[in-house]
């Protein structure tokens, strides 16, 4: 299961109390907040801002009722003194019924936005989810054998959620409050300077309060992000090792280790939330306080006729027609910081999440300077290769250069490795010095324990690696010049792990060639000999596989991916234990199709069994990392070297 090696940063390291060290305190990024918004207005360059403006125009439709309030408790109060109703009235009315009208428009307003938030966010997400897939294409395959896979999976599934709370609520609430605490502030100053700054005062408490609550909160939301993904990489893992569990009765120390995760994301996500929770009522009894202060002090000012303070010098004392909007404002403005204050705790959590999306789609890709493609040619009488536009079964290597002149180089599947040196982890050589030599046609097996090096070189003709030093050469170009996608598509690999594909049978295998017919996918199936078990299936090709075609034995998935590569048709072909699930039976009758494929290819073979590769031009002994034989069969067993003590003992290599 590689607990240890799969472990990441992301994860709680273990002390040896069953305790857990505490996380490095993370740190809030406004930066993060700012490259969303950034997207979405680059995703959305209209409607997002038209969007922004509802939300203001709704905001301030909100706010101003305030300075209609004071005119109306103005002319009723003169209204009671002089006893003119009617005089009053004309002026009441249209005051209402501006306001009906502002309320119409806000209501308008809010229809719009939510629409308009509704299709950008959804959308927004789904350009998100495309661009990260389209990063993970293009990732090295070192980051996925450093990764867990839930834990990739969790970009999808958690953190893209997060960024659909902030976008559809988050930043909406944020921007509609702000514009009504900002537009209720200019109006409380219009009305009362002293009766504003004693407001502030108990604003400047409550951002105190919400500095300490929602630091403690935002920390632990950030680390909450971070025990999800670590929970959903065990689930993972441990629904994939199942098998493994059952079959060595580790079903206690597999609940046990899920235990210690969830422990841990439950103490996370209970300190976040308690601290999220504190935060709202702190903010609303800070408010009613405050509402209160303002009641009081502007009861005294009135009562003792004190001299009030406007922004524009009016109002010269406090009477009702202030005091009652006043408190209205109050209780508006307080109400409006307790939702800020609220966001901050999903804008953070927001954030977390935005932080893991934005490290994945700033990996860096899979490096990729080659300029030499693979095309289809035709050869002419003269020996000259010309380039063409169908498929012609002739491949050649189409050479740019830097004069503007092309060459063309027949693809033959000659592969040399010159001195090799290559390490996965820096100061760790796995393979030190090695030569490999492979002609057109040629099949070139090799051999040793496990660990040995053989899959590793195998990675490095396909470039899943680069080397350190050395040279490998791919007829007689550098494969560092031949684009990825064009080497790789020259080769035809089967892996000893199996991958299959939900879908039809037939859809797998011509998943090695995608312009292949159902006769061609047929042919490569009676090829291989997977033509047998296929047809005996209740629907035949078209049976439906899927989590990986579970369906199937070990050794039918295998012989599925073994026509894949077939029906791809490949000039070289590396074969990594393609037929270790296959029983000896059925290997004879696959090893003859296998030999019908490997005719006139090169083929780099990789087996524990040695009567599998017996039959090879060359075979190569490998030991920790070095060619310590190499030669013909025969050759081999007459050195009574080592792959003659491997070959004529009892024993596999293994």
């Amino acid at each position: 299961m590689k607990r240890k090696a799969q472990h990441t940063a992301d994860q709680k390291p273990q002390m040896p109390n069953g305790g857990t060290v505490p996380h490095k305190k993370p740190k809030f990024n406004p930066g993060l907040l700012g490259r969303v918004i950034k997207m979405l207005i680059g995703y959305y360059p209209a409607l997002f801002p038209i969007s922004i403006l509802c939300i203001i125009f709704t905001a301030v439709t909100s706010a101003i009722p305030a300075l209609f309030l004071q005119k109306v408790v103005e002319l009723i109060r003169v209204w009671q003194v002089s006893g003119d109703w009617a005089s009053a009235s004309k002026e009441i009315l249209p005051q209402i019924l501006f306001l009906a009208s502002m309320y119409v428009l806000a209501l308008l307003s809010i229809t719009v936005e939510s629409q308009l938030m509704a299709s950008i966010t959804q959308g927004f997400l789904c350009k998100m989810r495309r661009t990260m897939f389209e990063k993970m294409q293009n990732l090295p395959i070192k980051y996925f054998d450093t990764h867990k896979h839930g834990d990739i999976m969790s970009y999808y599934t958690n953190d893209i959620d997060t960024l659909r709370q902030l976008v559809s609520q988050s930043i909406p609430t944020f921007v509609r409050c702000s514009v009504i605490v900002l537009t209720v502030l200019f109006i409380m100053l219009y009305y009362s300077i002293w009766l504003t700054l004693l407001l502030l005062v108990g604003v400047a408490l409550m951002m105190l309060v919400s500095k300490k609550v929602g630091g403690g909160s935002a920390k632990y939301f950030m680390r909450l992000q971070r025990s999800v993904a670590s929970l959903e990489g065990y689930a993972q893992e441990m629904m994939n090792g199942q098998k493994v569990v059952k079959v060595f009765g580790r079903e206690k120390q597999c609940k046990e280790g899920f235990d210690e995760i969830n422990d841990a994301l439950y103490s996370d996500s209970y300190r976040a939330h308690a601290y999220a929770n504190m935060l709202g009522p702190i903010i609303m009894n800070l408010g009613n306080i405050m509402y209160v202060a303002v009641a009081l002090v502007g009861g005294l000012m009135a009562v003792t006729g004190a001299r009030n303070l406007s922004l524009f010098g009016t109002f010269p004392t406090v009477g009702v027609d202030i005091i009652v909007p006043f408190l209205s404002m109050t209780r508006q403005f307080t109400g409006n910081i307790n939702q800020l204050s609220q966001q901050i705790n999903s804008i953070v959590m927001s954030i977390a999440g935005a932080k893991r999306i934005f490290e994945l789609m700033d990996q860096i890709p899979e490096p990729d300077d080659g300029y030499v493609t693979l095309v289809n040619a035709t050869v002419g009488e003269d020996g000259s290769i010309s380039e063409s536009d169908v498929r012609t079964g002739v491949w050649a290597w189409k050479h740019p250069h830097t004069d503007g002149s092309i060459t063309y180089t027949l693809l033959q599947g000659d592969v040399r490795m010159t001195e090799v040196d290559f390490a996965y982890e820096e100061g760790k050589t796995v393979l030190h010095d090695v030569s490999v030599y492979a002609e057109p046609g040629q099949k070139v097996a090799f051999v040793g324990a496990t660990g040995a090096g053989k899959t590793t070189i195998t990675n490095l003709i396909n470039r899943f690696y680069d080397i350190a030093d050395g040279k490998i050469r791919y007829d007689g170009i550098n494969i560092n010049k031949i684009k990825k996608a064009d080497l790789r598509r020259s080769l035809g690999i089967v892996l000893q792990d199996t991958n299959l594909f939900t879908g039809t049978l037939m859809e797998n295998i011509r998943y090695g060639n995608l312009d292949a017919t159902d006769e061609e996918c047929i042919r490569a199936a009676v090829l291989v000999g997977a033509d047998d078990f296929i047809t005996r299936l209740p629907n035949g090709y078209q049976t439906e596989l899927s989590n990986n075609g579970a369906n199937l034995s070990q050794g039918q998935r295998q012989l599925i991916a073994i026509a894949r590569a077939a029906v791809a048709d490949p000039p070289v072909m590396i074969l990594d234990e393609a037929t270790s699930s296959i029983d000896t039976r059925t290997e004879a009758i696959v090893q003859k199709g296998m030999d019908a494929l490997m005719k006139g290819r090169t083929v780099f073979v990789i087996a524990h069994r040695l009567s599998t590769v017996r039959n090879s031009d060359v075979i190569m002994v490998l030991d920790h990392g070095r060619i310590i034989e190499r030669g013909s069969h025969d050759q081999l067993i007459a050195e009574k070297g080592q792959y003659y003590q491997l070959y004529t003992g009892a024993f596999e290599l293994e």
